[in-house]
């Protein structure tokens, strides 16, 4: 193979010279770089990547880790790749299955270097076993958790469903049933605060409707419509985990000839694409951004910067649905 001392030698350069020619790092004149980049061509040329890594001591190569390809997931994947590759990163996946021997894989791949970085999209491994990892390379969580070396992104789910909430409120709905997510989960808890909280602020009875957990399907959204149907048909709105459960109840209670928001309003959490062809009432989670945040922790962590993070905001994206 060739190497740099060759394409200096052919060019009639010094290697220091060839080098910054072929980085693009460095002055290097119009004519000394035309010919080492001349050079390079007739070899050939591409750089050893490895021996890059080991002599800069970084790989530019990201890890992102996800359990699955979820609709949110996958923004969240999408927008993390782009602010990558745009700083000049690339990003390799790792898809767990919620596996946690997947999630150590990952893990021993900071250790040894294989990438600078980690993202956890969903972790299951306990967190006294990843946080020792930060020592090898910078590791953030989207999921939302609070650790003094393991920086989050989330954004606080309260003020996301307080506005689903008064919004329902303000459309004349009282009798609201709230469908939760995994019961075990931060943000689950904090939604549970917001319903509270709004109860205690109209004076509603927080016990009119049932609530679910453990939610997050369109199947699930298709049993809700029969349960409503089944059982006395009490509640007149429904605050969803996702898009995905609103999107289940929508096309089912389409199917089986209800009105809505006549018969009950449905409202979301996501704003994901489906969403605005099912002219399904959300509250718009800026997940795309939240990776741009992601990548820019990571990032100055790295080149040692201290980059810029994007204040975030939920909002009310206003359809059919309610």
């Amino acid at each position: 193979m060739t190497n740099i001392k060759e394409i200096a030698r052919r060019a009639g350069v010094s290697p220091s010279t060839a080098s910054r020619a072929l980085s693009g790092k460095g002055y290097v004149s119009e004519e000394k770089k035309r010919k080492v980049l001349a050079a390079a061509e007739e070899f050939d040329y591409a750089p050893n990547l490895n021996a890059l890594s080991l002599k800069t001591g970084t790989t530019r190569r990201l890890g992102l880790v996800a359990p699955e390809f979820a609709e949110s997931v996958s923004l969240f994947t999408g927008g993390f790749v782009r602010a990558a590759e745009e700083a000049g990163y690339t990003v390799t996946l790792f898809i767990t299955g919620y596996d946690k021997s997947k999630e150590l894989e990952a893990l021993e791949a900071l250790r040894r270097k294989q990438v600078d970085a980690l993202v956890f999209v969903l972790f299951q491994s306990e967190l006294p076993l990843i946080a020792p990892y930060v020592k090898y390379g910078p590791i953030v969580s989207w999921q939302r958790l609070v650790h003094e070396r393991i920086p989050s992104v989330f954004m606080d789910q309260y003020d996301g469903y307080m506005l689903a909430l008064e919004h329902l409120y303000a459309k004349g709905y009282r009798r609201i049933c709230n469908v939760y997510g995994a019961s075990t989960r931060l943000n689950t808890q904090s939604r549970i605060e917001a319903f509270a909280d709004f109860c205690r602020k109209y004076g509603l009875d927080p016990g009119v409707c049932p609530s679910f957990q453990n939610m997050g399907d369109t199947e699930d959204g298709e049993r809700l419509v029969h349960w409503w149907l089944e059982n006395g048909r009490i509640p007149d709105a429904f605050a969803t985990t996702n898009d995905r459960v609103a999107a289940g109840m929508v096309s089912e209670a389409r199917r089986l000839g209800l009105r809505i928001p006549e018969d009950f309003a449905v409202c979301g959490f996501d704003n994901l694409d489906f969403a605005h062809m099912l002219d399904l009432t959300t509250i718009h989670y800026p997940v795309d951004e939240q990776a741009g945040n992601a990548f820019a922790i990571i990032r100055s962590q790295i080149e040692e910067t201290d980059l810029p993070l994007k204040p975030l905001k939920f909002h009310l994206v206003e359809r059919a649905t309610t």
